[in-house]
């Protein structure tokens, strides 16, 4: 009942904050709170503004430039402060320009150890009672925050796209500089305020007993520095952007984090995404998957920079979580290689117009997956088996389906409502997912 309360308060609330000046020309603002709460993080608060840019309505659809910024914070510490800025027509030349600048901190991000399926996930070790009630306690609990650490993270990123040869064409070059500082939860600012009973025990997490053992290397623990340079290319014959009918949508990146550049543990990658659509009732109805391939060459990235997949449009994080496979537990699947897929049936079913905005109800329905197709390599004790079921390989393909809601202004600002659920328990149960725009 919890998530379906906070559910129907953000869609509600959402609609309130929505408005918009100058009709489909100039401003269009949107904005969403981020409303959330567990015993762990506490109450999470804050707000999500992206307005638009349209200028004088001749490129609507399209838009000049956008600007998302997001403010969030938790009262156990956790906060988002991070500003992305996405132009393809103010910079000289044409170049399209997408620009992020963040501060981010974890008290609890999910760790699960490597390689998919070849380390284990129990439930029941952050389970701490076997019932809804609270009365029957669970004899292996462990704690809630097991498959816990804590991070924090500074990030610049920017990529420039400029069309070459062919209209739908275009090179991509980009820079990025992240710091990250990777720590065991923070026991004291979690268990401040709890009950006895509900605090967190003492007990060291998967995380801290992988440092113990020399699985994740003491060099790379506390974090690092990981910046670098990418190039590539990106072909793209959407119709639109922000949910297309038509097209596609295709790219190549390479990624070099040397050590000249700052980065700690040198590192580089190649990452593919193929992304189409198709149109089954026209404006209404349309069918979308995307594909993509991240692998490293040569020198595999440091453990916490496995989770990041590279694009043309946004770092993102995952395998697993609201990004990537809704329904699977966030960070799931990290390996040195890794693909995954997205299947996603898309419904306008209802249009209006409201104050002079356009405005459409949509629905969603999806099947995620993803897989690690080369081991992250790293030193397994035999004699240990922390989080290891299946250390001889065994990964196999990890899947999610659910479905959601899309509630849409002006085509492009895009409450988004996504419910996911793991087909294999060992990825979880399900996610409740609040944001902003379709996946892809």
């Amino acid at each position: 009942m919890r998530k379906i309360f906070v559910l129907l308060c953000v869609i509600g609330l959402s609609l309130n904050l929505v408005v918009a000046e100058e009709g489909k020309s100039g401003w269009s603002w949107g904005g969403v709170p981020a409303v959330a709460y567990n015993s762990d993080n506490g109450f999470t608060y804050g707000i999500i503004v992206q307005p638009f840019h349209y200028g004088d309505g001749s490129l609507y659809p399209d838009y000049l430039f956008s600007i998302y910024t997001e403010l969030s914070r938790t009262t156990k510490g956790g906060g988002i402060n991070t500003i992305f800025f996405d132009s393809k027509y103010l910079m000289p030349a044409d170049i399209r320009v997408t620009a992020e600048l963040g501060f981010f901190t974890e008290q609890l991000l999910p760790f699960y150890g490597f390689n998919g399926a070849q380390s284990d996930y129990n439930e029941l070790f952050e389970k701490q009672y076997l019932d809804d009630d609270e009365t029957e306690d669970n004899p292996v609990y462990l704690s809630r925050a097991y498959y816990r650490h804590a991070r924090e993270q500074f990030r610049f990123t920017a990529d420039f796209q400029k069309q070459i040869l062919h209209p739908s064409l275009r090179a991509i070059a980009g820079v990025g500089f992240l710091n990250n500082t990777i720590a065991s939860i923070d026991l004291e600012k979690l268990n401040d305020g709890q009950d006895d009973a509900d605090k967190l025990p003492d007990v060291d997490g998967l995380y801290d007993e992988y440092v113990a053992v020399g699985f994740i290397p003491s060099d790379e623990a506390d974090g690092g520095a990981a910046n670098y340079v990418k190039f590539g290319m990106v072909y793209d014959t959407r119709d639109q952007e922000a949910n297309p009918m038509s097209g596609m949508w295709s790219e190549v990146l390479l990624l070099t984090a040397p050590e000249f550049l700052g980065t700690e543990t040198p590192y580089s990658q190649i990452a593919l995404t193929h992304r189409q659509y198709f149109t089954i009732i026209p404006k209404d109805l349309s069918f979308a998957y995307r594909v993509g391939y991240q692998g490293a060459l040569g020198d595999q990235p440091p453990f916490y920079m496995l989770p990041y997949y590279q694009s043309s449009y946004k770092l993102q994080e995952g395998l697993g979580g609201s990004k990537s496979l809704r329904g699977i537990l966030k960070n799931r699947i990290v390996g040195k290689s890794t693909y995954f897929a997205n299947l996603e049936m898309r419904w306008k079913f209802f249009r209006t117009v409201v104050a002079g905005q356009n405005l459409y109800l949509a629905l969603n329905g999806f099947a995620d997956m993803g897989q690690v197709l080369d081991e992250y390599e790293y030193s397994k004790d035999p004699s240990s088996s922390l989080g290891i079921t299946k250390p001889d390989g065994e990964e196999a393909l990890h899947v999610a389906y659910g479905g959601g809601l899309r509630i849409a202004l002006n085509e492009n600002f895009i409450i988004a409502v996504d419910y996911g659920m793991a087909k294999d328990a060992q990825d979880g149960n399900s996610g409740l997912y609040i944001g902003l725009g379709y996946l892809f």
